[in-house]
C-alpha cells in the first residue's frame, strides 16, 4: 500500500471523506452468442414458466406437492433463517457508522480505611448518572466498505434462498417423477408375471397331459421367475422414492399419494432465450456476484487499516453523594475527547490483511467466472438432453410396437408347430425389457424438460417465493 494514497484522502472533507479499495465491476466473461443446442427444446409460449410450471403438467397431485413442499421444505426454512442472519448482520454493520449513545446511571457506597479517608466522609455514598456517545469518522471508507461487503453478503443469502427454492421445486417434480416411472414398470412387471403365471400353469397341465417336455416347462418355469423377480426389486425402488420425496416435502417417511399416469403427463416448453439472460435469471448466478462484491469491499476495508482512525468520545452527565443534589449546578460533570490512532509499525499484519483480502476477490471472480461457465454448461446440456431423449423415446417405442408384434406371430408359430418355444421366450423377453426401457424413456424426456427449467432459472421463482416461508426482515420491511 503507497503512502501517498493519503494525499487525496486528505483533501476531502471529513465528512465525505474517501473510500478506499477498487469500486466493483463485473467481470468479463465469455458468453456466447448462442446456445450450442438452442434449438433443442422446440416452439415455446414464452410465458409458460413465468408462473407455477409445476401446476402445467396436468396432474393437481403434483401442483399441490410441490406447493407443500416449498411451505415446509426444511431447506427452504433454513434458508430464509440464514438471510435473516445476514440481514442482522448487515445492520450492525450500518449501525457502525452512526454514533453511538448511550446512558448510564449508577450508585456507590463504600468504607476505605481510615488511614486513606483523611477528613473526608467515611462510608461515602455516590450517585452518577450521565449520557455518553461515540463516533468513528469514517474518514478512509473503512467502516462503509464493511457496510457494502455485509449488504452484499445479505444479497447473496438472498440469491441463496431463491435458488433453494429453485432446486426444491425442481426436485419435488423430478422425485414425483421418477416414483411415476417406477409405479408404471411395476405395473408392467405385475401383469408380465400374471401373463407367465397363466402360461406356466397351461404348461403344467400340457405336460401332465405328455403334449410338452419338462424342458419346456422349466423353460416356461424360468422366465416366470424371472419377472417374478423384478417386482419386489421395484417395491423397494418405490418405497426408496417414496421417503426421498416425503424428505422434500417435510414429512416423517411414508407414503405419497399419486395422481395422473406418467404417459399423460404433459411437461411445458420454455424458450432458451440468450446465454446472457442467465447472469440475470439464475439465483446461483446472482449469489456468486454478489459474493464478488463482498470480497471486492473486504479489500478498501483491509487498506484502510494503513490510515489513521479517528474517533470522538463524550460524556455529560452528575454525580453527587445525594440523590437529591445529583442535577444541581455543582454535581455535573462532563468530559469531550477525540484520539487518532496511527499505525507505526504492525510487523506486517496490516499488509497480510490486505494481502488476503485481494486473493479472496481473486478467487470469487474465478468461482463467478466457473458458475456463469456452469450455467452455460447446464442449459445447453439440458437442451440437448431434450431433444435426444425424445429421438430416444421415439426410437425405443418403434421396438416396443416391432416385439410385440413378433411375440404375437411367435407364439402363434408355436402353437402351429412351426418353432421352437425358444423362440417365443425370446420373443417375450426382449418385449419385457423394452416395456421397462420404455417407462424409463417416457420419465427421461420429462426429466430433461425438468432440468432445462431449472438450468434457465427464470421469473417463475417469484410465483415459488409467494408459497415459501419468508425471513422475518422481508416480513418487518413491508
Amino acid at each position: 500500500m503507497r503512502r501517498l494514497d493519503l494525499v487525496p484522502c486528505l483533501l476531502a472533507t471529513a465528512l465525505a471523506g474517501c473510500t478506499l479499495g477498487p469500486d466493483y465491476q463485473r467481470p468479463e466473461t465469455a458468453a456466447p452468442a448462442s446456445f450450442r443446442s438452442a434449438g433443442a427444446a422446440g416452439p415455446a409460449d414464452p410465458t409458460l414458466a413465468d408462473g407455477a410450471w409445476w401446476a402445467q403438467w396436468n396432474d393437481p397431485v403434483l401442483a399441490t406437492l410441490v406447493n407443500e413442499a416449498l411451505a415446509a421444505n426444511l431447506d427452504v426454512v433454513a434458508a430464509a433463517a440464514r438471510v435473516d442472519q445476514l440481514h442482522g448482520a448487515a445492520i450492525t454493520s450500518r449501525g457502525q457508522m452512526a454514533p453511538q449513545v448511550g446512558a448510564e446511571a449508577a450508585g456507590t457506597r463504600q468504607r476505605i480505611t481510615d488511614l486513606q479517608a483523611g477528613s473526608a466522609r467515611n462510608p461515602s455514598t455516590v450517585y452518577q448518572a450521565d449520557v455518553f456517545a461515540s463516533w468513528e469518522i469514517d474518514l478512509f471508507g473503512r467502516l462503509r466498505r464493511l457496510n457494502e461487503s455485509a449488504q452484499a453478503d445479505y444479497l447473496a443469502a438472498e440469491a441463496a434462498r431463491r435458488g433453494v427454492l429453485l432446486s426444491v421445486v425442481s426436485a419435488t417434480v423430478a422425485s414425483y417423477l421418477n416414483l411415476r416411472d417406477l409405479d408404471n414398470r411395476l405395473l408392467i412387471s405385475r401383469r408380465t408375471v400374471a401373463t407367465r403365471e397363466d402360461a406356466l400353469k397351461l404348461f403344467t397341465r400340457r405336460y401332465e397331459g405328455g403334449v410338452v417336455s419338462e424342458v419346456e416347462l422349466n423353460q416356461a418355469r424360468s422366465e416366470y421367475a424371472a419377472a417374478q423377480a423384478t417386482v419386489p426389486q421395484l417395491e423397494r425402488s418405490i418405497i426408496v422414492q417414496e421417503n426421498a420425496l416425503s424428505l422434500l416435502l417435510g414429512r416423517p417417511p411414508g407414503p405419497v399419494e399419486r395422481g395422473a399416469p406418467i404417459d399423460t403427463l404433459a411437461a411445458p416448453a420454455v424458450p432458451p432465450g440468450l446465454p446472457s439472460d442467465l447472469l440475470e435469471r439464475r439465483p446461483d448466478l446472482q449469489q456468486a456476484e454478489r459474493q464478488l462484491v463482498s470480497a471486492n469491499a473486504r479489500i478498501g476495508a483491509a487498506k484502510a487499516l494503513y490510515f489513521p482512525r479517528i474517533s470522538l468520545t463524550g460524556a455529560f452527565g452528575g454525580a453527587s453523594p445525594t440523590f437529591s443534589s445529583l442535577w444541581d449546578g455543582p454535581s455535573r460533570v462532563w468530559s469531550f475527547a477525540g484520539a487518532v490512532t496511527v499505525p507505526i509499525f504492525s510487523g506486517g499484519t496490516i499488509a497480510g490483511q490486505v494481502e488476503s483480502a485481494e486473493a479472496a476477490q481473486r478467487e470469487a471472480v474465478a468461482a463467478y467466472r466457473r458458475a456463469v461457465l456452469a450455467a452455460f454448461q447446464d442449459t445447453d446440456d439440458a437442451l440437448i438432453g431434450v431433444r435426444k431423449s425424445v429421438e430416444t423415446r421415439d426410437a425405443i417405442q418403434v421396438q416396443v410396437d416391432s416385439l410385440a408384434r413378433y411375440a404375437g406371430l411367435s407364439r402363434r408359430k408355436y402353437e402351429g408347430g412351426y418353432t421352437s418355444y425358444l423362440e417365443v421366450l425370446d420373443a417375450e423377453r426382449s418385449l419385457f425389457s423394452a416395456q421397462l426401457q420404455y417407462s424409463q424413456a417416457q420419465a427421461d424426456v420429462l426429466l430433461q424438460r425438468v432440468a432445462l427449467i431449472k438450468a434457465l432459472g427464470g421469473p417463475w421463482v417469484d410465483a415459488a417465493d409467494r408459497l415459501a416461508p419468508q425471513p422475518v426482515s422481508a416480513a418487518a420491511s413491508r
